[in-house]
Formats: structure tokens, C-alpha cells, sequence
């Protein structure tokens, strides 16, 4: 699966669809997905011509799940998350999704720029998500643009009982931001702990069309469902 903000797909449009194809994702958490005049019909141009299905986002918040072939979508749901007086309102898109024999409750999320929205946010987030999990038997997964790096708040709420996918199985230097000279890891994927991460980072993707793209650069990680133990 991928995450990917997108900035409202200002930029270079084939290249983010090139960037995207590159990819191949099974599941792939849009931020910043198209929210002004004709964003329904721009998200779902964007999930046709990289091959994939929108499967949870609506307008506000610009949260999206789109989906690719093979993958069954069993739930999708938009949650506004409580606002914060003179801030950007926020959302998280959730989707319950099938494939490769894992079920997992899958949400894209863009936490504020603001440490206390920031904070707050993250704790709604993992709720929201683990709530949807327990009602579907899936296991969870959190990917978006945290907007701070490892180590600080927000970001030890969400691997607080969740996995941070890039250290378990790191690929590249893990950098996101800028995308033309990245500097700073603030974009992740976070798993549940029974889950397995056999890889994840930045994709494998032509550069020109990363930096081209948008501002962010793509995080990949492949998951798994535990080995089963022979007795």
C-alpha cells in the first residue's frame, strides 16, 4: 500500500499519474485530494487512468482510499474531526478492505499544522480507525502526512500502540519533503504490531516525475499477515 499528498493535483498532473502506475498499489491514501469545482470528477480521473477505484473520500477534509484491482472494499466512511477555532478542517477517510488474505481497516489522514490540533487529531484518528477495525474483525493501518517528524507528539501518539512501517523494514533514506530535496521524514504508513512489514519507503519511481508530481514524495510498504509457526 501507498500514501501520497497529492496537493490537489496542482502540479503535473502525467507525472503524478506516472508516479502512481510506478507504484502499482493494492491501497493507496490520497491527502490533499481535489476538493473545488469538479474534485468528484477529477478524483475519479485520477483512479481511472492509474487503474484504481475510489473507494472512501468525500469533499471536505480532502481525505481519499482509492483501491485497485483485486482488492475488495466490505466498508468506506468520511469522519470530520472536531474542529479547532480559525483551522483547516480536517477528515479522515476509512476503508475496510480484502486482499492478498488480509483484511485491514486502511485510513488516510492529514493531521494540522498546529502542535495542539496536530495532537488531538492523531488520538481521534487511531480511535476512529481502531472503532471501525473491531466492528469488521480487520486489523488497522494509518498512512497520511503526520506534518512533524518522528520523535515529537503526534507521532508517538500514533505508534504508541501502532508500528511505524519505515525502520522495520527501511528502503532509501526514508526523506519525504520537499520532494525536489527532501529533508524531513513527515509522511508515514503505521501498522498494526501483527502485522509484517517486508519493506517500505520512498517508491521506486522515475525522480523527474517525483519532484514534478507535488511536494510530497510517495511512501510505499508492503504488508503481511504473520508467518504461521510449523509445531
Amino acid at each position: 500500500m501507498a500514501t501520497y499528498n497529492v496537493r490537489s493535483m496542482r502540479d503535473s498532473v502525467p507525472a503524478l499519474i506516472r508516479v502512481i502506475r510506478a507504484i502499482r498499489p493494492d491501497v493507496l491514501c490520497l491527502q490533499e485530494a481535489p476538493r473545488r469545482l469538479g474534485w468528484r470528477r477529477r478524483r475519479e480521473m485520477l483512479a481511472r487512468r492509474t487503474g484504481m477505484t475510489v473507494a472512501a473520500g468525500r469533499r471536505r477534509g480532502g481525505m481519499a482510499v482509492l483501491t485497485g484491482p483485486g482488492v475488495r472494499v466490505l466498508h468506506a466512511e468520511t469522519r470530520l474531526l472536531r474542529p479547532h477555532l480559525w483551522l483547516e478542517r480536517r477528515a479522515a477517510a476509512i476503508a475496510v478492505v480484502e486482499a492478498g488474505g488480509l483484511r485491514l481497516a486502511v485510513c488516510s489522514m492529514h493531521l494540522d499544522l498546529e502542535e495542539h490540533a496536530r495532537l488531538r487529531h492523531a488520538r481521534e484518528v487511531v480511535a476512529l480507525v481502531r472503532d471501525a477495525a473491531g466492528r469488521h474483525g480487520a486489523a488497522v493501518v494509518v498512512a497520511g502526512d503526520v506534518n512533524e517528524p518522528p520523535g515529537r507528539p503526534a507521532f508517538d501518539v500514533l505508534t504508541a500502540d501502532l508500528t511505524d512501517c519505515y525502520p522495520c523494514a527501511p528502503k532509501g533514506d526514508g526523506l519525504t519533503f520537499p520532494a525536489a530535496r527532501p529533508r524531513t521524514r513527515i509522511d508515514a504508513i503505521f501498522a498494526a504490531p501483527e502485522l509484517t512489514v517486508l519493506s517500505c519507503g520512498v517508491a521506486d519511481a522515475d525522480p523527474a516525475d517525483l519532484a514534478a508530481a507535488t511536494d510530497h514524495l510517495p511512501v510505499v510498504a508492503e504488508l503481511s499477515a504473520p508467518e504461521k509457526r510449523s509445531s
